[in-house]
């Protein structure tokens, strides 16, 4: 049994979901940008529904709507939503992306997505895991595709991936006109590679600001960076 996950401002059930709470998405969610003061905001995937909890935390956007496929996440995430300070706000749809696309008419300015990724082809013995973890339940390609359609002219779209699949990534949404705004590469501590990349996408193209952000100097010592990125959502900050 997964124990309730404590946040400053809110807190995350995840007993039922196959993708518990992990530093991908607190890290996408305390990143993405709202300098541009998003009215409404897309969570594609959403597990937990913790990054779209992150947002509403964060800013004044009046309409964040979240998309999950599988049922236990998508009901623990509507759960986690209706307890939030900011359940007037928050909405998940229980969908496919296919046809998330296909009949919201709403476009949005900010879409953010921790995607199911792994290419390496191995499955385990925990089948809702495989389904949350694999890059066949959410291919790049269809993601960057959508959140093109999804995207008001002037949105922005982040999502985190792991660093081996940055150049793919910048590939595909090239042909959707969405260009690389800005980049950050996380490490876990100074002499590891670097293993997730945040992007931030939009149909502007500008030259790409590219930053490192490293977690630790060693184990349970947080850089500065790092504590100024997730102080106001962790609560040992």
């Amino acid at each position: 049994m997964s124990k309730p996950f404590k946040f400053k401002e809110f807190t995350i059930n995840q007993d039922r979901c196959a993708m518990k709470i992990g530093t991908d998405g607190v890290l996408l969610g305390a990143w993405a940008s709202i300098d541009h003061n998003p009215f409404s905001i897309l969570d594609i995937g959403a597990g937990t529904g913790v990054i779209a909890l992150m947002l509403a935390q964060r800013s004044y956007a009046e309409l964040i709507d979240a998309m999950e496929i599988d049922d236990e996440a998508y009901e623990q995430c509507v759960d986690n939503f209706e307890t939030a300070p900011w359940a007037d706000r928050l909405f998940c749809y229980h969908a496919a992306l296919e046809e998330f696309v296909d009949e919201i008419e709403d476009q949005y300015d900010l879409i953010v997505s921790n995607p199911p990724f792994y290419s390496e082809d191995y499955k385990t013995a925990n089948e809702q895991r495989d389904l949350a973890r694999f890059s066949e339940a959410l291919p790049f390609d269809h993601l960057i595709d959508s959140a093109s359609k999804l995207l008001s002219e002037h949105g922005i779209f982040c999502l985190i991936i792991p660093f081996k699949e940055e150049s793919n990534i910048i590939e595909l949404a090239l042909k959707v006109n969405l260009f690389p705004n800005k980049i950050l590469h996380v490490k876990g501590n100074p002499d590891s590679e670097i293993k997730r990349s945040l992007m931030q996408f939009s149909f502007t193209k500008t030259d790409t600001e590219t930053n490192t952000l490293i977690i630790e100097t060693d184990r349970h010592n947080y850089t500065e960076d790092y504590i100024k990125l997730t102080k106001d959502f962790y609560l040992k900050m």
